[in-house]
């Protein structure tokens, strides 16, 4: 579910980078009036596209501030990727049921981050539901497992089996075959520390590209706001609505990314770790955040709780907003968006 093979939510969401683009291009002029440059830079990181911008006062410092940007997800990827062996979380995996493993201050954030987000949305997000996820196996299987299969994993997706300790900066999992994964958090972190790492190296403004989690900072040359379009839910390749960002992230989980159909019902990626079947009340969430990694890991989470109490917990939130369709379609937004979001 994280760092695995080339994520199809790219495919999808490219309408959430066409407008960054388009608005990027050919761009001259610093909000002051000086001459400023921008470039845009893509690489394969993190099992996706990662397209990063920066804005600066000369195009070598533009292109160093992409390339710390960059540094920095790989960076961030040798210690958060399940699918590198040597990797704090593999390492963490490996020895679940045995001892805990010492790991590093990002590592312990963010998995202090997504147990935080799991107690906010009342277990929606849960970075113990691995062994659900390859149950289900939705992007090759094709099979709906069964209850019986479900139910003897029920006990390794237990988060009161996560012990994540600060003090002794330790992580141990009680149980064998239990294993974490922070793939519905880690990009939007990334983004986060990519943004600091541009920022050092003397980008001005930019955006970072996770597939579909996006962080911008600043403002484009001119003093123009990052554009960005929401995809819709159930119109490949087309906008359900459009935003401006200014040092803000959005992240959008959609039950359209990773799915199969079968006798009319769509299962899909998006799992709820109590029923442990694809839940069932939203197709999609979006969230828009001051920092990645919020955006990124209550995405989900808001998605399993469903419409009505996922807004809730938007409402109560700082610094947070939505826009939600739910299972029939109705769109849903958050008071702090309804002045912002623009329609085509």
């Amino acid at each position: 579910m994280y760092f695995n093979l080339f994520n199809q939510s790219f495919r999808i969401r490219t309408c959430l980078m066409t407008l960054l683009c388009s608005a990027v291009a050919g761009c001259v002029g610093m909000p002051t009036g000086q001459e400023s440059a921008v470039v845009t830079r893509a690489q394969m990181q993190m099992g996706t596209l990662v397209k990063i911008t920066a804005v600066a006062r000369s195009e070598s410092i533009a292109q160093a501030a992409a390339t710390a940007g960059f540094t920095e997800i790989h960076r961030l990827e040798e210690l958060l990727s399940t699918w590198i062996p040597t990797s704090e979380l593999s390492r963490v995996n490996f020895s679940a049921g045995g001892m805990p493993v010492s790991v590093s201050p990002e590592t312990m954030t963010v998995v202090q981050g997504a147990l935080q987000v799991a107690e906010m949305t009342g277990g929606g997000f849960n970075i113990a539901i691995g062994p659900v996820v390859d149950a289900w196996n939705v992007n090759e299987g094709r099979r709906v497992p069964t209850e019986s299969e479900l139910e003897d994993l029920r006990s390794l997706v237990d988060l009161r089996s996560v012990h994540a300790d600060v003090q002794k900066q330790t992580i141990y999992l009680e149980k064998t075959g239990m294993r974490i994964d922070v793939g519905g958090i880690g990009k939007g972190y990334a983004a986060d520390q990519a943004v600091m790492a541009m920022k050092k190296a003397g980008a001005v403004a930019g955006v970072i590209a996770l597939s579909g989690d996006i962080k911008t900072f600043g403002r484009l040359p001119g003093g123009r706001k990052f554009p960005v379009g929401i995809q819709h839910p159930r119109k490949e390749g087309e906008v359900l609505a459009f935003i401006d960002l200014e040092d803000e992230a959005i992240s959008t989980a959609g039950d359209y990314e990773r799915f199969f159909e079968r006798d009319g019902v769509r299962y899909h990626h998006i799992l709820d770790p109590k029923t442990l079947q694809p839940a069932r009340s939203c197709q999609s969430v979006t969230v828009v955040a001051r920092e990645g990694i919020w955006a990124d890991g209550l995405d989900t989470g808001i998605f399993v709780m469903g419409p009505e109490r996922g807004m809730e917990l938007v409402e109560q939130l700082p610094d947070i907003e939505a826009i939600i369709v739910d299972a029939n379609g109705r769109l849903l937004v958050s008071s702090g968006l309804k002045q912002r979001i623009r329609f085509p």
